[in-house]
């Protein structure tokens, strides 16, 4: 095994003073932009992979974080166009005998599991969030939940601070009516006394 020269040891040494104290806010982050713990694990681990090898480009002393997360909502935002282009797949052998059992018991599985994770869910703002179009998902949580200012997160999205605003704002609309219908499902009335 060659060793490391001076130089790679420093670049690991500053990669891990700089950029690992920010990966529990990647993961979460990545967790909640694509509400699957194997898809955010995958993106974490490609956005520091490509964190490591463009490391010389980054400015030491800047926002690290701010420089992640652009690399993450990218990484994210590529995956998605990738995955969405190529037509789904499916070996119609290894699903044949589950296809089979659900068609003989015509039972109503999509009910009984929505009720079971229904009764279970104990953040109803994560479902409410995960429901809003991604754009505007993405300002909110970067915003209200990440705490990235409005000039970080249109360096990061790369669009008009107007644009962040506009999008926060309407964000924040769509949450509340959200939050409001859960709430009336739920009982809670709002007093307009």
């Amino acid at each position: 095994m060659d060793e490391m020269t001076r130089e790679e040891l420093q670049k690991q040494e500053d990669f891990n003073d700089e950029i690992l104290p920010h990966l529990d806010a990647l993961f979460n982050f990545a967790m909640k932009l694509t509400a699957n713990m194997n898809d955010a694990e995958d993106l974490v681990q490609d956005t520091m992979v490509k964190a490591y090898r463009f490391f010389n480009s980054y400015e030491q002393g800047t926002n690290a974080k701010g420089w992640l997360f652009r690399i993450l909502k990218n990484s994210y935002i590529n995956n998605y166009r990738k995955v969405s282009k190529q037509p789904q797949k499916v070996d119609y052998d290894e699903i044949e005998p589950f296809y089979e059992s659900i068609r003989s018991e015509q039972s109503n599985t999509t009910d009984m599991e929505s009720n079971m994770y229904g009764e279970m869910m104990d953040d109803d703002i994560t479902g409410a969030l995960a429901r809003l179009p991604e754009d505007f998902r993405t300002v909110v949580l970067l915003c209200d939940v990440e705490g990235f200012s409005y000039e970080e997160i249109a360096n990061m999205l790369d669009v008009p601070i107007g644009t962040i605003r506009s999008r926060l704002h309407r964000g924040r609309n769509l949450l509340k009516v959200e939050l409001l219908e859960y709430a009336t499902r739920r009982g809670y009335n709002r007093d307009d006394d």
